[in-house]
Formats: structure tokens, sequence, C-alpha cells
């Protein structure tokens, strides 16, 4: 029986729906990567007798080149090529996992941490862009893929954990390590390169703001990117000794487990964004999933016992749905050709402060636990909800402006 020819339409189509795959997968495994350390550090309390604001600062540098390199990131994938940004994502953090899984001391642990966040740094900038020119619709695909990240998220504290507990501290930086390998040499043989150079992209933008507005509209999303990625990353970083201390004596499993479960409803926010963002303008979404989010971790900072599981819950609802609206209006106001550094700007500056986020963490928990690192958490979110309420204002105008006229009845 003859082969039956698929025509350059499908092969690209298939070549698309792949390369997005591989997308939505490395978005999981960045923030996968990112966050095994957390859960690390509460099985090394036992392990090199310190304390666990002492030992969560060892990541502080991680966070920092997290944030730091998504600049040449975003610039390098635009002037040279993001598939082989991608790769280099891939294999970079293979083999920073390793690093760390061989470290003999906590200096050459740190160390690794610091590589594992300048590989971990070249997603969102690259990854995101990519999705957005692939995607044919916008909203549910940026949605699935936030479900994805956050699904990272959720496994990296339960797996770490269980991993940990079965074969050591070492094993749960082996066993991601070696996916990242494995799944970066299927990547490079699935997806073909796609030279920057001989890719035309698109220079204007779905909505034209006047370069006033675009540039206030600018200043606000600074704002925006410092307080959502301090708020961010206090709360998925101390997440795990959140409900440790919270709930009383538990095993690490549980701790592991439980964070994962709290987790989950974030995947469920984004997937919820997707299908509002349909309904709903996006600027008006914002401003209100930012609110929620203040609440939620207002409502966490003074929960105790099991009542912190909900409290937590409902933060992580707010922190993870305002990512995926984040993104979708930075792409509603932002041409093809600038959306990968317009990303690389804000990731440098959301996930630089997480080196701060980090810092924050081990200094405020050191003086007044997480009773005072959630108060100053729900006081930066109460800055974010300002700067979105301010671009919903200043956009409003120009959306209705675009909103189809009403037709007469027949």
């Amino acid at each position: 029986m003859a082969d039956v020819a698929i025509s350059p339409n499908q092969a690209a189509e298939q070549t698309r729906r792949i390369s997005i795959g591989f997308i939505n997968f490395a978005h999981a495994i960045d923030h996968y990567v990112v966050l095994i350390f957390p859960t690390v550090a509460i099985a090394l309390e036992a392990v090199h007798g310190r304390s666990y604001a002492e030992l969560i600062a060892l990541g502080t540098a991680s966070f920092v080149t997290f944030g730091v390199f998504s600049l040449p990131a975003g610039w390098l994938a635009d002037r040279w090529s993001r598939r082989n940004m991608m790769a280099l994502f891939y294999f970079g953090c293979g083999v920073s996992l390793i690093a760390a899984a061989l470290a003999p001391t906590l200096i050459t642990l740190a160390i690794a941490l610091a590589a594992l966040g300048m590989f971990a740094a070249i997603y969102h900038p690259v990854g995101t862009a990519m999705l957005i020119a692939q995607a044919t619709q916008r909203g549910r695909s940026l949605a699935f893929n936030g479900v994805c990240g956050n699904l990272g998220v959720a496994f990296a504290a339960g797996i770490t954990a269980v991993l940990a507990s079965l074969i050591g501290w070492r094993g749960a930086f082996i066993v991601p390590a070696v996916i990242c390998i494995l799944t970066g040499i299927a990547y490079l043989r699935l997806v073909p390169d796609d030279h920057s150079k001989s890719v035309k992209r698109d220079a204007t933008p779905d909505v034209r703001l006047a370069a006033w507005v675009a540039a206030t509209v600018f200043g606000l999303f600074i704002v925006i990117a410092l307080t959502a990625g301090l708020v961010f990353h206090i709360v998925t970083v101390a997440l795990p000794k959140i409900v440790d201390e919270r709930l009383g004596d538990v095993s690490l499993v549980l701790v592991g487990g439980l964070a994962t479960l709290i987790f989950v409803f974030g995947a469920l926010a984004q997937l919820a964004m997707g299908r509002l963002s349909e309904k709903y303008p996006l600027h008006i979404l914002f401003a209100g999933v930012a609110l929620w989010q203040f609440l939620g971790v207002l409502w966490a900072a003074y929960a105790t016992g099991v009542t912190i599981l909900f409290a937590l819950a409902v933060a992580i609802i707010g922190i993870y749905g305002q990512v995926t609206v984040n993104d979708m209006v930075i792409a509603r106001y932002t041409a093809d050709a600038w959306r990968g550094r317009v990303f690389a700007v804000r990731y440098f500056l959301t996930f630089l402060v997480s080196g701060a986020a980090v810092s924050l963490i081990a200094l405020l928990h050191g003086r007044g636990g997480f009773d005072l690192v959630l108060a100053v958490t729900a006081t930066i979110a109460l800055g974010f909800v300002v700067a979105t309420a301010a671009i919903a204002v200043l956009v409003n105008g120009v959306e209705k402006e675009r909103a189809p006229a009403p037709q007469p009845a027949e």
C-alpha cells in the first residue's frame, strides 16, 4: 500500500503542534526545576543542622540569575534562533541539575543553582514569544500553557519530597536532569530551526496606543512586573514551609502533597482565565484578578490550622490567574517583532526580584515568622492592584472605540 503524501500545509501544521507541545512541557520543566530547592532545603535542615532561614538564602543567586539572564535570552532569540535557545534551555538545565546533585558543599550547591537559574531564564522570554506567534487561539493556548507551568510548580514540591525521602536529596536533582537532557535531544530531532533572519515578524500590534498612553502603560507594567514578581516568588517559594509550620508536626511527604494540591488550584484558575478572556475585556479582567490575589494573600496572613490550606488556595488562584492575563495583555499591545524583547524586560524584572524575594523570606521569617512575611506580601500585592486599575482606566477608551458598533434591528 502506497504511503499517503502529506501536503506542505499539513506538514507545517504538524510541526507547529509538535513545537507547541515542547513549549508547554518546557514551561512545566522551567517552574519545576527552580522550585526543587525550596523543598530540598527542608530536608537539608536535618542533614546540615542549619536553620531554614540560612538554607533558603542559598537559593538567592539562582533566582537572581533567573531574572538577569531573561534580557540576553530574549535579545539573542530574536537575533539568532528561538528554537536553538529552547534547546539550550533543556540541555543547560539538565547539566546544572547534575552539578547540583553532585555538589560536595553548600557553596558549590549555591553555584550550581545559580547556573540553573541562568539556563531556566531562557524559557519565559523565548517560549512565550514562540507560543504567541504559533497559537491559533491565543487565549486558550496561553491558558493551557499557564496550566503546564503551574503543574510544574505543583509537582515540584510533591515529587521532590518523595524523591528526597526515597533516594535522598541528590536524587531529587538527578531524575529531572535526565528528563531535561532526553527531552532536549528529542526537541532537536523533531523541531526544525527557525533562524530569525529568515522569519519576517509582524511589526503591528493588535491594538495601537497613543504614544503617551503607551509610555504610561509601559511604566505601570514595570511596577506590575516588580510587585507581581515579589508576590509570586515569596508565596511559591515559601508555601511548603508555610504548610509545614501552620499545620504543625507533619511529614515532609505530606507537606509536599498538600503543597501540590494547593498549586493545582492555580492550574484550574489559568484554565478559567482562558475562558473568561473570551467573554470579558482583558484590562478589566486583569484588575479583577489582581484584587483577588491581594485578598487571598491577606487572608493567608491571618489563617492558621487547616484554614491556611484554603487561604493559600485562594491566593494561588489569584497569583497564577494574573500570570495568564498579564501575558495576554502584553501580547495585545505589542507587535510580534518586539515581543521577545518586551517579554525579556518583563521577566527580567519579575524574576530579578525573585532573588530579593528569597532574601526577604529569610529576613522576615527570622524576625517575625510567616505572619510578618505574608503581611508584607499583602502590602506589595496592594501596589499591584493600584497599577492594574490604572492601566484599565488608561486603555478603556481605546478599547471602547474598537468595540463593534451595535447593528440596527431589522
